[in-house]
């Protein structure tokens, strides 16, 4: 019985068929084919020259040949041929001109037939990795869906049907958990081409997953009438989020929560129970920075423009103080990247404090410089040694000490440096009763016992205070001041910022 003759493939029809499965140009893959073709032929011949194929698009047959390129001075003996050898192959060859010799592709055994095929397969996943490229790398910073392949050392292979991406370690939150099989969304942060790993990076705690959740949630932020200035997250536990209205009839805190809480609960649900605060945005840093610090009450801000930006130093009340640090610092890191400002916050009590202490050292009034013995008449360096000696270190010692003490240092005439100490001493209680601590203390308190006075006088049935009013009421009255020099201070700052 005849053997039934197995019928010809047209490699055409196949290469059609697979560009269109793979959605590959033809053109590519024609050119991968060529090329594994040369790769087979060049090692099936054992040859070190360069091999070129091509195929003949109606027939379907391939013609391989080496390919030699005429200088006019050899470099590479198997690519090149100098003028006069390839005059003799091709009589009118010219510099720069390609000789082509034909090279039988018949015969084409085992060994060269697999070294096509990893020819094949590496272009291949070369075209596939920029077709998958020139998809995504304009969707850097959108949402895409997907479902959990595989776990690799910690990286979640995430399938997005046609391709796999990855979620990295560092771009998880340690607040989720996920399991085979299951639906995950994320942000795409990067595309790129390496030939290592998955080539599409995802992340869950990127801040622009959170403005594209806004995005899909919040039509007024979709439409362009509510901006979202900034976002700034802790991943898993907590984010603030600045909006803007380019409408006056438009709440934007309010189109992005929604009825009831809604648009933004179902935001908090797709990030595990991030918790989420929702700030409009102000130009004037310091209504923006009390917003950003919310939900803390703030008492006082006040700005100091520095060459590194503006840093803004907050008082809040001894209560609001943990809630506006928030838990490990949390809420003062996150306003202070939403606002782009360094934030230090202090309670009214430390304040407080500072104030007072500063206040002590501007009252720690100075009695007198102090007198150096050396100057006294007699005494040079080793005298003054000598009394420092004997326990006579200062003007003070040598007034009140005795005579006869004095007259016991070698070198030392007691009379005249009692006499010059004496003197000294006589200056500088003149000088402390002119300008003492006691009496300057004696009438700060005074003047802020009459301030206190006149204002229980002014709100009505209270009775004058006394003028002598002790010293705590007068360090009150005198932070009252500085409050108000400081609520003063702020209120400035904040216009300069306008």
């Amino acid at each position: 019985m005849a053997q039934a003759k197995t019928p010809e493939i047209n490699i055409n029809d196949v290469l059609k068929q697979v560009a269109h499965e793979k959605e590959i140009d033809l053109d590519r893959w024609i050119s991968a084919l060529e090329d594994a073709v040369a790769s087979a032929a060049k090692k099936q011949h054992k040859i070190k020259e360069p091999v070129r194929a091509q195929l003949d698009r109606e027939t379907g047959k391939f013609t391989a040949c080496i390919v030699r390129t005429v200088v006019e001075e050899l470099e590479d003996p198997y690519a090149e041929w100098d003028l006069d050898e390839a005059r003799e192959i091709k009589p009118d060859a010219e510099i720069g001109d390609e000789i082509l010799t034909p090279l039988s592709t018949e015969g084409l055994g085992r060994i060269a037939a697999q070294s096509a095929k990893q020819v094949l397969y590496q272009r291949v996943r070369e075209a596939e990795r920029e077709k998958i490229f020139d998809e995504y790398h304009d969707r850097v910073g959108d949402i895409v869906n997907g479902t959990v392949r595989r776990f690799e050392r910690g990286d979640i292979i995430i399938d997005l049907g046609q391709t796999e991406a990855v979620v990295p370690k560092r771009e998880q939150s340690r607040h989720e958990r996920y399991s085979q099989g299951e639906r995950i969304r994320a942000v795409v942060v990067d595309v790129h081409t390496q030939p290592k790993g998955q080539q599409i990076v995802l992340s869950r705690t990127d801040p622009r997953l959170l403005v594209k959740l806004f995005e899909m949630e919040v039509p007024e932020i979709y439409d362009g009438t509510v901006i979202v200035k900034t976002a700034v997250r802790a991943p898993g536990e907590r984010a603030k989020i600045a909006v803007m209205s380019r409408e006056r009839d438009v709440d934007p805190v309010g189109a992005c929560v929604g009825m009831k809480g809604s648009r933004v609960q179902s935001i908090i649900r797709e990030l595990r129970g991030e918790k989420i605060d929702i700030i409009e945005h102000s130009d004037d840093l310091v209504t923006f920075a009390q917003s950003a610090l919310a939900p803390a009450k703030i008492t006082r801000v006040s700005v100091t423009h520095t060459d590194d930006g503006a840093h803004l130093d907050v008082i809040v009340e001894d209560e609001q103080l943990s809630l506006a640090i928030g838990k490990r610092g949390q809420n003062v890191r996150l306003a202070s990247e939403l606002i782009g400002s360094r934030i230090d916050i202090k309670s009214e009590t430390d304040v407080k404090d500072e104030v007072a202490d500063a206040l002590a050292k501007m009252l720690d009034i100075d009695v007198g410089e102090d007198v150096d013995l050396s100057e006294a008449p007699g005494v040079d360096d080793e005298a003054k040694v000598r009394l420092e000696e004997a326990g006579f270190s200062t003007v003070e010692d040598i007034a009140a000490a005795d005579e006869d003490a004095l007259s016991a240092v070698e070198g030392i005439d007691a009379e005249a440096l009692k006499t010059w100490a004496a003197s000294h001493t006589e200056e500088d209680e003149a000088d402390g009763d002119e300008g003492g601590g006691d009496d300057f203390l004696a009438a700060l308190s005074k003047a802020f016992a009459d301030d206190d006075g006149s204002e229980s006088a002014a709100g009505g049935d209270e009775a004058a205070s006394p003028a002598s009013t002790d010293a705590a009421s007068g360090l009150d009255a005198l932070l009252a001041a500085v409050d108000e020099v400081a609520n003063e201070t702020a209120t400035d700052a904040s216009e300069e910022e306008e």
